[in-house]
């Protein structure tokens, strides 16, 4: 019987073996999930497909009822409604650079950079303060212009006695005019020999790609003239008490910081904000 035992072992050893070999009960259930997972796979491509093929017959579809240009009885020629609004829905990412660069908005707040830093301040005031301040005087200065682009573009747009073109061809005319109001002849003149335009007649018939860099530039060189203006008092103000303290011996004081009581009750002694704002605005020639 213990001569057996060791067969029997070595024979069930052997059983085990062959049943790893032979084929498991498994593999029809492999078989049917692989199956299951192909038949997955082409159902989700056969549903993309089809949304494929759906939205490319509806931008065809959008394509022809909103990129229309129709033309007119009188021989002007007039975008559809919905290509107007993409228009101006792409306009809008061009906004701010307008209302910089095309209005007093540069000016006004190289002015109050120019003016914070003449006093030795970093922070105060802030840099939300001074651009509100921009963005409200920018607002004031050019509410004339505005009116005036309200009566002759949008009104008459909008009771459609004006095409879009039409419209804004009467919205540059008031524009155009502010800007050539402060732009100076030489930085026009060149300007235009830049863009090869040899000779003009009048400022108007200039284009506005080159009337809004001369606008800008003569708009950097204006603010940088009333900064200096403002610097000059506050300099002077540094200068003296700089001098008073190498005599005095306190060369380890900072005359920073003993100046600036004395700026501060210069300027509001003379009212200064309001001396500041108005002649800002006096520049644009308001309230003269």
């Amino acid at each position: 019987m213990n001569d057996l035992l060791p067969n029997r072992h070595l024979l069930s050893s052997g059983l085990n073996k062959a049943r790893q070999g032979m084929p498991s009960h498994s593999i029809p259930s492999d078989l049917k999930q692989s199956k299951q997972k192909k038949y997955f796979w082409l159902f989700l491509l056969t549903l993309t497909l089809l949304c494929i093929s759906g939205t490319m017959y509806a931008a065809e579809d959008l394509s022809m009822s909103a990129l229309t240009l129709t033309t007119n009885a009188d021989g002007s020629q007039e975008y559809s409604v919905t290509l107007q609004i993409l228009i101006f829905m792409t306009a809008l990412g061009f906004i701010p650079a307008a209302l910089i660069m095309m209005t007093s908005f540069t000016r006004i707040v190289i002015v109050l950079a120019i003016l914070r830093q003449a006093f030795g301040l970093q922070q105060s005031p802030s840099n939300q303060v001074i651009i509100g301040l921009t963005l409200f005087m920018t607002l004031f200065i050019m509410t004339p212009v505005y009116n005036k682009i309200d009566e002759q573009a949008i009104q008459p747009y909008l009771s459609e006695q004006l095409t879009s073109i039409e419209a804004i061809d009467k919205a540059k005319v008031p524009l155009r005019a502010f800007m050539l109001e402060q732009t100076r002849v030489k930085d026009l003149g060149t300007l235009a020999d830049m863009a090869g335009i040899e000779s003009f007649d009048k400022a108007t018939d200039l284009p506005m790609t080159v009337i809004i860099p001369s606008f800008i530039i003569s708009e950097l060189k204006t603010a940088f003239q009333i900064g200096f203006m403002l610097f000059i008092p506050f300099l002077i103000i540094d200068l003296v008490v700089a001098s008073i303290l190498m005599a005095m011996g306190m060369m380890m004081l900072s005359p920073m910081i003993v100046s600036l009581p004395f700026k501060l009750m210069l300027f509001v002694m003379i009212d200064g904000w309001n001396l500041v704002i108005g002649t800002i605005a006096n520049s644009y020639g308001l309230g003269t």
